[in-house]
């Protein structure tokens, strides 16, 4: 791995939600189970009782990671200028692929938001580009435009950038990149399935103050699972694509998370049930 040495920029600090503020509040957490702790723990450290309801599980891609082991064997070869990852997901895919080797110094890594970058530098790897908002538009928006020949050791002379995504994304970074000139290789890193959910949490969930949505396929899932109408009467969202998903859905997004990370998602979990009825 590599390090340039340099911290990527990142939105202001959260405040912290005073102990407490969420005493007597139950709220759901929709993430995959391997990764809900960190969300769980905060909330209840807050006073919130919490309805685990992990609708959704990652899981390896169609083919078994072929097509990524092969695309890290190419990064190792000094293939590509830039490394593009938008989820914590893709990045430990792709760490792991790597399994270890390290990267030309030339070959550089662009996180979407400060969740992805931390996921990075908590691997050795510091980003050289992290754009203000964890989006993909907003990555594109700053992403540099290719300049040609400017890597001459590399196998062609065009700008070539990786992006490791999951199965399904949105189609923004691609054609973002190659209208600013770059020849963009794609690797699923993984896919998004349905999770195992019990009676018992579709029950307490339904019953729930408030939900916390941090992606476009856990609203998906959690209104096919409760019905739009089974889905609690506060929903609070970690930004704004998955704010796009609540609304697609017929719901109402009661407050957008301003940071769009977990400290923001929880701090704006905290405003929209201080300033909810009950």
């Amino acid at each position: 791995m590599h390090d340039h040495g340099a911290a990527p920029p990142t939105r202001q600090d959260v405040p912290v939600p005073p102990p407490g503020s969420l005493a007597g509040r139950t709220v759901v957490v929709t993430r995959a189970r391997a990764q809900a702790s960190d969300l769980v723990g905060r909330l209840t450290r807050l006073g919130a009782s919490v309805v685990e309801l992990p609708v959704i599980a990652i899981e390896d891609a169609a083919d078994g990671g072929v097509a990524l082991a092969a695309a890290a064997d190419r990064a190792v070869a000094g293939a590509y200028e830039w490394i593009v990852v938008t989820s914590v997901n893709a990045v430990a895919r792709m760490v792991d692929a790597l399994a270890g080797r390290a990267l030309p110094a030339p070959t550089r890594w662009a996180a979407v938001g400060t969740s992805t970058a931390k996921a990075l530098m908590t691997r050795g790897i510091v980003p050289d580009l992290v754009p203000a908002d964890a989006v993909s538009d907003a990555l594109v928006a700053v992403f540099p435009v290719a300049v040609p020949g400017e890597s001459p050791g590399r196998p062609t002379d065009e700008g070539t950038a990786l992006f490791v995504r999951a199965e399904r994304v949105r189609d923004v970074v691609v054609p973002g990149l190659v209208a600013k000139g770059w020849r963009v290789d794609e690797a699923v890193a993984y896919r998004t399935v349905a999770g195992a959910v019990g009676s018992d949490a579709v029950r307490q969930a339904r019953a729930a103050d408030a939900v916390a949505f941090t992606s476009s396929s856990t609203v998906e899932r959690t209104v096919d699972l409760l019905g739009a109408d089974g889905v609690p009467p506060v929903v609070v969202s970690i930004g704004p694509i998955t704010s796009g998903a609540v609304r697609a859905a017929g719901l109402g997004v009661a407050v957008e998370a301003e940071v769009h990370t977990l400290d923001g998602l929880v701090a704006a979990v905290v405003d929209a049930l201080g300033t909810a009825d009950g």
